[in-house]
């Protein structure tokens, strides 16, 4: 692989939209509800955010290697690892993934201070409690991703819906916004839902190390349940949210992107092979990107009407 595949490979680049779009859907809040927006803060925004998120896709993959997570899963051929594979495999050096994953982290360190000195420093607070949910996640000594209590989720939701699209609204208006939260929530939980699904793939071999997501702890028939349930509630919340006059009526189009999720599940039994559950994961993506792209383009369409 080229140096560029590598680097593809060990961030996994494709999953940047899933904090990426909500950054962009807290800007638009912010214009349309506020008429705020500064070019430059949104880029520093944006930049910084992609960083903190490629960070915590690496520091999950150091960490998963140094637990042993992602070699079981890697030894069991019947399983879908979704690690890199680079320090398995040993094609990278774990020093080398180490000094480019704290270069993510000082990277988006830096772009949130300047933001905090031109929109205020409340704003720390996303900065220090977003670092620390991604160290933490795997890290010990508190490894809440291995504890099988819901706290990964609420985790997730809160880094990847919340705090993203609330604190990009902040960075334009330098104020905090009930709706804004309200806002976040189709596209947060839509987001934890892809994170929770990719446990699936792999949900044996967490077991045998001790990682006790809730699909280990559920068992697949009840955690399947629950990825519907999920789904359900984010779509439940964007009508709230259209009811509620937080987004315009035409928002409702973000609907559709339920319909591979839908087609999905529809093909799915109660008890499943570990590659079934690959589709479910690319639905996932989908639903969170688009739904996030849809409320986003809706919520500009309305300033322009």
């Amino acid at each position: 692989m080229s140096k560029w595949q590598l680097f593809l490979k060990a961030t996994r680049f494709y999953s940047l939209p899933v904090m990426l779009v909500p950054v962009v859907l807290g800007t638009a809040a912010a214009y349309v509800w506020e008429q705020e927006f500064h070019p430059v803060l949104f880029i520093l925004a944006f930049l910084g955010a992609g960083a903190a998120h490629l960070f915590s896709n690496m520091i999950n993959d150091l960490w998963d290697y140094r637990n042993g997570t992602d070699t079981a899963a890697q030894e069991n051929s019947d399983l879908v690892s979704t690690h890199s594979g680079l320090l398995t495999g040993g094609i990278v050096s774990e020093k080398a993934f180490a000094t480019l994953t704290w270069l993510f982290l000082a990277f988006a360190v830096v772009c949130g201070v300047l933001l905090c000195v031109f929109s205020g420093w409340e704003l720390l607070y996303f900065v220090v409690v977003g670092a620390l949910i991604a160290y933490f996640y795997v890290a010990p000594p508190l490894r809440f991703g291995y504890r099988g209590m819901g706290y990964s989720e609420v985790a997730i939701l809160f880094a990847f819906g919340i705090m993203p699209v609330t604190g990009s609204y902040f960075v334009q208006t330098g104020e905090f916004s009930l709706r804004s939260v309200l806002l976040s929530l189709p596209v947060g939980i839509l987001t934890t839902l892809l994170l929770f699904n990719h446990h699936f793939l792999h949900w044996q071999s967490d077991k045998q190390v001790g990682k006790r997501t809730l699909v280990v702890v559920w068992g697949e028939r009840k955690a399947l349940v629950l990825s519907r349930i999920m789904t359900v509630l984010a779509y439940v919340l964007l009508l709230v949210c259209i009811f509620a006059g937080i987004l315009p009526f035409y928002a409702v189009l973000a609907l559709l992107s339920v319909l591979p999720l839908y087609r999905v599940y529809r093909g799915l039994q109660a008890q499943n092979p570990s590659p079934a559950y690959l589709p479910l994961m690319g639905a996932s993506l989908k639903a969170s990107m688009w739904c996030g792209i849809i409320m986003s383009a809706a919520l500009i369409l309305d300033s322009l009407i």
